[in-house]
């Protein structure tokens, strides 16, 4: 059969002040063949061209598992102009059952000019009230930040990978937490990559026989894709945050230097190489290399203990996804905050 190609529409454009008349008229005509489905409210903001597009691509296949009202936001601050524009639109599923179709809202408004400061205003009178509020923030965010947008905002999604300043940028969203009274949960998808990886490794740990290994860690080995070296430092910082490690004031091109509670230096090496984001992680302690392999393309890890160079049994593991929809769908389905991805942060803070 010939390929076919998805066309994902913006909706219905709608003036910003008739959006709930449009609604309501659009679930009158579905004559009960649809439901109306929300957990979540999703604001998704980008800066980037055609990000309309794409990112209503994005949530038709993140609600197929996570019915949210959507918030889809481009915009685009240096333009000199004023440009309001807005659309409303349904992603409709077909449920379990298959009787009905479950649907998630989309309201999509595109932003030029001065007028992208009345984004609060646009996000809070749209939000679904007494749900939870998700702000996915893509690329950078802008100094200053917004108090009165984040006063609102229950937690911040965002990609570290794509900073070109790490520190500045954690600086800003730890001030606009400060301002909403640490209420703000801080959710990195450069973390959740690792989930799958860090599971992996810590399971060779999970028998107390084994725990010995914790203070005679000698060295570990990361290879990363190119531009996901924060990636690998977050998995470095995550050994030290669980390790009780501290970085070294003095550091050398190409690796990471710890202490741990005793003094006792630990060398982590951090190589670039074509692959997935994480393609192995190495650890060795006392002869005993403990090894976590993610071959290019493939959806399972490959899993080993052994002493270094001499072959050995692989088992395997599910492995993560750097696909954005199984990212946010991994995400969103958690709750509390991430104290240990914050853990991780502070230890590497200054090498990031």
């Amino acid at each position: 059969m010939p390929a076919t190609t998805e066309n994902y529409s913006l909706g219905l454009p709608v003036e910003i002040g008739k959006i709930d008349k449009e609604l309501k008229k659009l679930w009158e005509q579905s004559a009960g063949a649809m439901t109306r489905a929300s957990l979540v409210n999703l604001a998704v903001y980008s800066e980037a061209p055609g990000s309309l597009t794409e990112n209503t691509k994005l949530i038709s296949q993140i609600t197929l598992n996570h019915a949210c009202r959507a918030i889809v936001i481009g915009a685009d601050p240096t333009a000199k102009e004023n440009r309001v524009e807005a659309w409303v639109s349904a992603h409709c599923h077909v449920s379990r059952a298959g009787s009905k179709q479950v649907c998630s809202e989309q309201l999509s408004f595109l932003l030029e000019g001065p007028c992208t400061a009345l984004l609060p205003n646009i996000v809070f009178s749209q939000l679904d009230s007494d749900l939870p509020f998700y702000l996915w923030w893509q690329g950078e965010f802008r100094d200053p930040m917004d108090a009165q947008l984040w006063a609102w905002v229950d937690r911040v999604i965002y990609d570290s990978h794509t900073w070109t300043d790490f520190g500045a940028q954690l600086h800003l969203i730890e001030s606009a937490q400060e301002e909403a009274r640490q209420r703000i949960v801080l959710c990195d998808l450069n973390w959740t990559r690792l989930d799958k990886i860090r599971i992996a490794l810590a399971q060779f740990f999970d028998h107390p026989a084994s725990h010995h290994h914790f203070s005679k860690i000698e060295s570990a080995r990361i290879d990363f894709a190119p531009e996901f070296r924060s990636t690998a430092v977050l998995l470095a910082g995550w050994l030290a945050a669980q390790l009780d490690w501290q970085a070294e004031a003095k550091q050398a091109p190409g690796t990471l230097r710890f202490a741990d509670s005793t003094g006792r230096k630990i060398v982590v090496e951090l190589r670039e190489r074509e692959g997935e984001p994480i393609s192995n992680i190495t650890v060795l302690s006392v002869g005993v290399e403990f090894k976590v392999s993610h071959p290019k393309g493939a959806d399972l890890l490959e899993v080993s203990r052994g002493d270094p160079g001499k072959a050995r049994a692989h088992q395997v593991m599910p492995a993560g996804s750097n696909d954005l929809v199984r990212l946010m769908g991994d995400e969103m389905i958690r709750g509390g905050p991430h104290k240990v991805y914050l853990r991780s942060v502070n230890c590497v803070r200054g090498l990031l």
